[in-house]
């Protein structure tokens, strides 16, 4: 029901049985997304660890829950031809906006850790900070000087300069 809904440019996403309606990105918002996305993009076609990917995309975590993540990373032995061949995700990454915060940090976390995604990070560019949740935590480990990401222990981990990524976001 969710796909029939009109291409108004509003975020359409469901999580059992509420619909999450949000309103088209502010250019802080999108140009956070992009620099994450080229970060990740690159790290992982370097490593061959998979895809990373970033919305607008249909992702089905369940029969009642469907999202569309700011940034994803899909795992290279993941054949996709289309948004329902993802079942499973190393990565997902949301930035979050007065509109979504909520969702993002209660509902979408909830729902990624159910999903078991080994890594969700919440962008939060006022606070200049990366809230990295990981299946099972209760709280989330709060980084604002760098963030570290080894998915696969046979591959040299990805370091983020935190404060270089939010200095370019904010330029």
């Amino acid at each position: 029901m969710v796909r029939a809904l009109p291409e108004d440019g509003n975020r359409y996403e469901v999580l059992d049985g509420t619909l999450l309606v949000s309103p088209a990105a502010s250019y802080r918002h999108q140009r956070a997304v992009a620099l994450l996305f080229r970060i990740l993009e690159s790290y992982t076609r370097k490593n061959g660890i998979g895809e990373a990917l970033m919305s607008p995309a249909d992702l089905e975590l369940s029969p009642t829950r469907m999202v569309q993540p700011d940034v994803f990373v899909i795992p290279a032995d993941v054949k996709t031809r289309s948004w329902h061949d993802i079942t499973r995700l190393l990565l997902t990454a949301e930035v979050i906006s007065p509109s979504t915060a909520r969702w993002d940090r209660f509902d979408k976390r909830v729902a990624y850790q159910d999903k078991i995604v080994p890594e969700y990070w919440v962008v939060d560019l006022d606070a200049r900070a990366f809230e990295r949740w990981r299946p099972g935590d209760q709280r989330p480990e709060l980084l604002d000087k760098t963030v570290i990401w080894q998915p696969i222990e046979s591959v040299v981990p990805l370091t983020i300069d935190l404060v270089r990524y939010f200095a370019d976001v904010w330029r």
